[in-house]
């Protein structure tokens, strides 16, 4: 790939990285949505953290099959890996959309370890979106060598996304 078209995928995925984090800081700001939705919102959140065991789980094999030089199989596992995480993206931002912020009703212990796991959980998403992304782009262009560097932190970080999206679920779905 040349450097200007490098160039535009990088502003590209940065300018979709800050939108998408824009998009979901004003939802935590909006009341819930008052109109008529049909069906129980709260579901979302239980397939969100579907959406997250089945990233977790996608990105474990891609892992296994990249250290086994697999390139196919580990290609078919990322690819599923960012289409999980995807829909769960869509369906976060639906849910957030539509109701207000879940109060956590849990013990002051509780609560800390909540929050410690929230808020890592949070920040290291909103870095996951970049890295994703690039390193998709450069592994689906044959960028090997920026796709090794940057992958040997996107894996870790959207792992650990992933697995503490299922805990924050665990954690806060009593108080739904």
């Amino acid at each position: 790939m040349d450097k200007q078209k490098e160039r535009k995928w990088v502003l590209t995925i940065f300018g979709f990285s800050v939108v998408l984090v824009g998009i979901i800081t004003v939802l935590f700001f909006l009341p819930g949505y008052e109109g008529e939705v049909g069906f129980d919102v709260t579901i979302l959140p239980l397939l969100n953290a579907i959406y997250n065991c089945f990233t977790f789980t996608f990105l474990l094999i891609a892992l296994a099959a990249i250290k086994r030089r697999n390139i196919a199989v580990h290609r078919t596992f990322i690819l599923a890996a960012f289409t999980t995480t995807a829909l769960f993206l869509i369906c976060y931002v639906i849910y957030h959309f539509l109701t207000e912020p879940t109060k956590f009703g849990g013990s002051d212990v509780m609560r800390y370890v909540y929050f410690f796991i929230l808020v890592t959980h949070i920040l290291l998403a909103i870095i996951n979106v970049p890295l994703a992304l690039l390193s998709i782009v450069w592994g689906y262009t044959n960028n090997i060598s920026k796709h090794r560097k940057i992958s040997r932190w996107t894996m870790p970080v959207w792992l650990y996304v992933s697995f503490t999206g299922v805990i924050v679920y665990l954690l806060i779905s009593p108080y739904y």
